[in-house]
């Protein structure tokens, strides 16, 4: 539950460093064909021994793999040149509301008593944190078409996170999103191909190399796994809920790698969604 959101948070670094060295569907691309290359060594076994199982899944993995990867991937990156972090940060507030009401339509995957309580309160901190305590900040924020980029990413990643569990697989969480993996970097292969030809490759090669060794370590490799997991465990609306924790491990990142020492609306915060996080978490009797 902590562990996803600390591997997510490491994009924030990456998209910082990425603009003006690598384009956004070559580190896309690069990042996920890196981590397919990491998994495949892992997963290879049970995709040979389940292949009669599972060949018929291909569609679906393909169009996972295009929402999962490629815009929630390359979407992020092309919205990062044109709109800011807090921008950033409201609109991805909506992707847990999201998938908590279409969770609770689809699989009766309902929030009830103090796990809607916790929602909220995750909510309210994750807001004060972003709007670091002045909630004037609302109304001065000024939207930019790299909003709509981000929008379609959250809208996209919701859709994402309710299909990953609409669609059973008979494959592990772990080779399941191998596959979904290499769905998502055939789908890059184009659009990176046109950008590369347009843009040219990066002109600083190493560290270009070291944004996408972090992009697919973190936030690839790492947290993908770890919330398919998480998804597998408590279900779609409660796994949804850990992109609350992201504002607050980016202002540790910040403060460790950046010198830019957290505040005092950090720490509100955190005391929100941390007890807001154990709250939805917590199962009802009813749902035991």
């Amino acid at each position: 539950m902590f562990l996803t959101p600390a591997m997510w948070s490491a994009n924030y670094i990456v998209a910082r460093a990425a603009p003006d060295t690598i384009g956004p569907h070559l580190l896309a691309f690069s990042r996920w064909f890196l981590a397919l290359c990491l998994m495949l060594p892992f997963a290879l076994p049970e995709l040979k021994d389940k292949w009669p199982q599972y060949r018929s899944e291909w569609r679906r993995s393909l169009f996972l793999g295009a929402l999962g990867m490629w815009v929630c991937g390359a979407f992020v990156y092309i919205g990062g040149h044109t709109t800011e972090a807090l921008n950033i940060g409201l609109l991805y507030a909506i992707a847990p509301v999201l998938i908590a009401v279409a969770s609770a339509i689809l699989f009766d995957d309902k929030l009830q008593g103090f796990q809607l309580l916790g929602l909220c309160m995750s909510l309210v901190g994750m807001l004060i944190i972003v709007l670091k305590g002045h909630w004037q900040n609302l109304v001065e924020i000024n939207f930019t078409r790299g909003d709509l980029w981000i929008l379609t990413a959250v809208i996209c990643w919701t859709i994402y996170s309710i299909l990953l569990k609409k669609w059973p697989s008979v494959l592990s969480t772990f080779s399941r999103l191998a596959i979904i993996t290499a769905g998502g970097v055939f789908v890059l292969i184009p659009f990176t191909f046109v950008e590369v030809l347009s843009v040219g490759p990066p002109i600083d090669v190493g560290k270009a190399l070291l944004i996408v060794v972090i992009a697919a370590v973190l936030p690839g490799f790492g947290a993908y796994q770890a919330y398919s997991f998480l998804q597998q465990e408590v279900g779609a609306a409660r796994a949804g809920l850990v992109l609350y924790v992201s504002p607050l491990y980016t202002a540790i990142i910040a403060w460790w790698l950046l010198a830019e020492p957290p505040h005092w609306y950090h720490a509100a915060g955190a005391c929100l969604i941390l007890p807001g996080m154990y709250l939805a978490m917590k199962q009802s009797e009813g749902t035991r």
